[in-house]
């Protein structure tokens, strides 16, 4: 069985930073791709980022871009995000997600295979 673990959300100030961790118990976690999806109250899941099997092959969303860094550490089996100037329209439950065929990288939550149970990140104004 899959599982992934969501950890580093919280209540920060607008401006402020958080680093999301998410792990997984799966074995040959260096051949997966891994994404990160937020959703927000009343709103559909969005596509923030993804790594795929190398560390330099990444994808961003447009909320992602720029603000954000996503990084995987295959050693831990933990993969990252790194937010920075975060803004008020970054509240949202923030998922990880695995996609077991990692050699292409996807912004489609259909095409992730599992899932976490979310991290909450909540940005106060």
């Amino acid at each position: 069985q899959v599982q992934l673990l969501e950890s580093g959300g919280g209540l920060v100030q607008a401006g402020g930073s958080l680093r999301l961790s998410c792990t997984a118990s799966v074995p040959t976690f260096s051949s997966n791709s891994l994404g990160w999806f937020r959703q927000a109250p009343g709103k559909d899941r969005e596509f923030v980022a993804v790594v795929g099997r190398s560390v330099d092959s990444t994808y961003y969303g447009p909320s992602g871009k720029g603000r954000f860094t996503i990084s995987r550490d295959n050693a831990k089996n933990t993969v990252y995000l790194q937010m920075n100037s975060l803004k008020t329209g970054d509240t949202a439950v923030y998922y990880c997600a695995l996609k077991v065929d990692g050699s292409i990288l996807s912004g489609l939550a259909e095409h992730y295979d599992y899932w976490g149970q979310g991290t909450q990140v909540t940005v106060s104004p």
